[in-house]
Parts: structure tokens; C-alpha cells; sequence
């Protein structure tokens, strides 16, 4: 039996958008089933299913009431029919049908609404959305992310955090950088956001918070000389994170900055705050404020009216949590250690350095270049030496390089500078550099021993150990005398050096 619906209804743009409504629903429901039963399908096929269907499948239905109001205004202009309001009577079989389609299409409609919404939303604040979807464009933060201690911490806890304003301002911006990857619009490497971060109070110490009080911590840092032994130097260091005992709260020690009694704030020369020449301690218990300014780069007082100043948070020194591109020196020497590339071919740390410091234009160019450079190295130079090591670390490199260096995106260490540390970006030695000076005299110190002790140093069979409760003087694994003192790390290292 044929289905009697009104007469507006029947006309080629409904007729369309009723097609294309079915078509999208089964599609969905289809696709559906395939990922969630079989598992198949991958973060594209998430992208299909709860945006770009459903997208068709609400265009098709707007453009069945468009096509019946479009057909009755025509026969309207032409005087086929008089104008006047829609009418339902349900005594008449073909509005009767037409009701019922509308209402049983409506409760469906609105199901499949609630749980595609549902589903939606829970896609687009997933990790593999954020790291898969714009793939060339996002793969450098997602390896790296991959990598990192926070691998298990999904983007939109650090990146959103809770509440709707900044779900909406996600949203917004998240629509802007669909717009530039479409129009090939984006800067390259992509700039860290530290604008639009939300405040590490909110995200970071929903974890990590302040009133846990850590003591202090041992940490061994492995290096490798560019020689051709590739001399093992370690540095035992016990770091200061907080006091000798965690009973004590933070009364010293690396995480004193967050001490809840004080507060540190500071204004930075550039957005990107590697640089900081003002900075102003405030006791809250005591109300005594101290300002330090640094004596080569003071600021202008009336530039200074117009400059933000910044509380010291998390995010001031850990901030690459999640996303650090490990310099060649560091990636290199943890290989070693972990065997992923053989410390026992001569001269492997320093070929490996001068292979990183070269420029590419792809990954698969420079993986090239290292198969290349490191055969014909241990062909001309140590032929005699077992070509599956060589092989073992062309491989290793190639993965450590991969995962820290990405050509295309022209992103690398030195791109995003890492707080954390003093080695190849000044970091700590922003502020503690002997250099900021308050007007009483008082110097924000570049003492070594005020965030940790170095316990034993120097190649591993020959270790200068110090005794219990006492701390050794830095030795510096090439003989430079005291130039160590006098200089900053990063004025000699930049990420290729041992």
C-alpha cells in the first residue's frame, strides 16, 4: 500500500534531504557497529561517525521542511493555492501519516541526538583526537606526549581542565586551528600557547599539590664524552626538592617557590619568558616585600607600567610537562646507557652529534643521511668492527631522532626552550644568576648547592665520592679551570655537547 503524505511534501529538495537523512542514519548506525564490535576504523572513523554524518543527516532534515514550505510558496506566487498557515488534521490519512513520521522521527531524532552528543563529546576531548586527527601538524606534541611522564593524563586535563568557560574557549580556538590547517595557515613550528593555558592551580596541583611536601631526592645523570672511548662521566646529585626530611613542609629547597606563605612574582622581557629581569619577593606572614632587578638588563620604569606581572606557578619552570624535545646530547646518552645503541663503537656519542646538528627538510631525508654518514664513518674508519653494532646504531638513532626532531613541522629542542634545569636553556639561572640585585644589597644567588648536592662525580671507575652530609665541588669533564664559574652553562652548551 502506498504511503499518503501531504502534497508539499512531495517535490525534489525534500525528496533529497529525505535521502540524504536515511542515507547519513545508516551510514552511522553502520560504521557504528563496525568500530565498536570489531574495532576497526581508527580516530577517522570517529571523526565520520559523530561530525561529518551527522552533519549530512541534520542538513537532510532541514531540507525537507525547506522543500515543502519552498513547493507550497511557489504554488502560492502562481495561485494554485491560497496562502495560509500549515494545518494539521488528523482526520485527513495524509497528515495523519506525515504526524506520526514527524513524531516517531522526532523521538528517534532526539535519541540518536543524546547519545551522538554524548558520544561526540567525550571523542573530541579524547587523547586520540587531539594527537591523530590534524596528524602532520599535531604529531610532534603527540609523540613527544607519548613519551613523557604524563603519557596516561589526557590533553584536555591540562590543556581545558573543568568547567564550561574553558570547555567553550577550547571549542573556539580548537575551530580556529581546523580553519589554518585547512587553509595551510599555520606557523611552523606551532608556538607554545602560554597565553591561553589555564592556571596551573587548576590543572597541574589537582594532582600535584602544593601543600605534599616531597624531601629530597637522588638522581643519577649519565653522560658520554666525544671521544672515541666515549667516556662514561656520572653525576650522582641528591636534588633539594624540598627539605632534608618532608615533616619539615617547604621551608627549602627547589619547590620553596610555592611555598603557600610566599609569593613570587616577576615580569618578563618577551612573552616567552626566558628572560626576566624584575622580580619582587612578597612574605605573606610578615608583609615584607623585596624587589630584585637585574643589573644588566633593568627594565624602564615607564615600559613597566604597561607589562604584565606574573605569579610564579608550575608552569614558570616545568614548562614542557608533557611535550619536551630531548636536545641530541640527552637522547643520545640515554640510548647509550639503555643499550639501544652501543657504547662500545668507538667515536658512536661524537658521529652522533655531528649527524644531529644537520638540517633536513624530511624524516625520511635525514634517517637517510644517518645510515649513510655512520656507514661510510665505520667503513673508513673501523672496518674491522662488527656491522651489526653499526647496524644496531643507525637504528637506535634513527628511533631516538624520530621521536625528538621532526623536520617537517620544524620543530627540535632548541624551538621550545625547557625550564627545568640550566644545562642547554638558562632555566633557573633566569633569576638565580648572581645578577638581580635588590636596592639593601641583597642577590638572588647562583649557588649550585641551593637546589642540589653533587655526591659523587667523574668516569664510573674512578668516582670522586663525597662523605655523608657533605657535598663535592662541580669538576667539569673537559679541563676549562673555573671558567664554569664565571660563565653560564648554555654559553658553550646547546644540545650537542656531552
Amino acid at each position: 500500500m502506498k504511503l499518503k503524505l501531504p502534497e508539499s511534501s512531495y517535490n525534489w529538495i525534500s525528496l533529497i534531504g529525505a535521502t540524504i537523512a536515511l542515507i547519513s542514519l545508516f551510514m552511522i548506525i553502520f560504521l557504528f557497529f563496525i568500530s565498536t564490535i570489531f574495532d576497526r576504523g581508527g580516530s577517522y572513523l570517529g571523526l565520520v561517525i559523530y561530525i561529518i554524518l551527522p552533519a549530512f543527516l541534520v542538513a537532510g532534515l532541514i531540507l525537507i521542511p525547506f522543500g515543502m514550505f519552498w513547493k507550497k510558496r511557489r504554488e502560492s506566487k502562481h495561485g494554485k493555492s491560497e496562502k495560509r498557515l500549515p494545518m494539521i488534521d488528523l482526520n485527513d490519512e495524509r497528515h495523519r501519516n506525515a504526524f506520526t513520521i514527524f513524531i516517531v522521527g522526532t523521538i528517534l531524532f532526539l535519541f540518536l541526538s543524546a547519545v551522538g552528543s554524548y558520544e561526540a563529546f567525550h571523542y573530541t576531548e579524547s587523547v586520540e583526537f587531539c594527537g591523530t586527527v590534524c596528524h602532520a601538524v599535531m604529531e610532534p606534541e603527540y609523540v613527544a606526549y607519548q613519551h613523557s611522564p604524563h603519557a596516561r593524563v589526557s590533553c584536555v586535563d591540562c590543556h581545558v581542565g573543568e568547567g564550561v568557560d574553558w570547555y567553550v574557549r577550547s571549542k573556539l580556538s580548537g575551530l580556529r586551528q581546523v580553519y589554518a590547517v585547512l587553509a595551510n595557515t599555520y606557523p611552523k613550528p606551532i608556538p607554545t600557547p602560554i597565553t591561553d593555558l589555564r592556571p596551573a592551580r587548576e590543572t597541574c596541583e589537582q594532582c600535584h599539590w602544593p601543600e605534599k611536601f616531597y624531601a629530597q631526592k637522588f638522581r643519577l645523570e649519565r653522560h658520554y664524552l666525544n671521544d672515541e672511548e666515549n667516556t662514561e662521566w656520572d653525576i650522582y646529585l641528591t636534588m633539594r626538592i624540598g627539605a632534608s626530611h618532608s615533616a619539615f613542609g617547604l621551608q627549602e629547597g627547589i619547590h620553596w617557590h610555592i611555598n603557600p606563605d610566599i609569593k613570587i612574582e616577576y615580569i618578563p622581557s618577551t612573552e616567552k619568558r626566558v628572560e626576566i629581569p624584575w622580580v619582587r619577593y612578597t612574605n605573606l606572614k610578615t608583609d615584607e616585600v623585596t624587589i630584585y632587578e637585574d643589573q644588566d638588563n633593568p627594565l624602564d620604569p615607564e615600559a613597566m607600567a604597561n607589562m604584565e606581572i606574573r605569579e610564579m606557578d608550575c608552569m614558570d619552570c616545568y614548562n614542557r610537562p608533557s611535550h619536551n624535545y630531548k636536545p641530541p646530547a640527552n637522547f643520545v646518552n640515554n640510548a647509550m646507557t639503555a643499550g639501544i645503541m652501543p657504547r662500545e663503537l668507538p667515536e658512536l656519542k661524537s658521529i652522533s652529534m655531528e649527524i644531529c646538528s644537520e638540517e633536513f627538510d624530511t624524516r625520511e631525508e635525514a634517517n637517510e643521511y644517518i645510515r649513510n654518514t655512520m656507514t661510510e664513518f665505520y667503513e673508513d674508519n673501523y672496518p674491522e668492527h662488527d656491522k651489526s653494532l653499526v647496524e644496531r646504531a643507525i637504528i637506535g638513532l634513527q628511533t631516538e631522532y624520530n621521536r625528538n626532531i621532526f623536520p617537517e613541522m620544524k620543530v627540535k629542542w632548541d624551538q621550545y626552550p625547557n625550564h627545568i634545569g640550566h644545562l642547554e636553556f638558562n632555566g633557573c639561572f633566569r633569576c638565580h644568576n648572581d645578577m638581580h640585585m635588590s636596592v639593601e644589597g641583597k642577590v638572588i644567588s647562583k649557588d649550585c648547592n641551593q637546589c642540589h648536592y653533587i655526591t659523587a662525580q667523574g668516569p664510573r671507575d674512578n668516582l670522586q665520592v663525597a662523605s655523608i652530609n657533605e657535598s663535592l665541588e662541580f669538576i667539569h669533564p673537559t679541563d676549562i679551570d673555573d671558567a664554569w664559574k664565571e660563565f653560564l652553562c648554555t654559553d658553550c652548551h646547546t644540545g650537542l655537547n656531552p
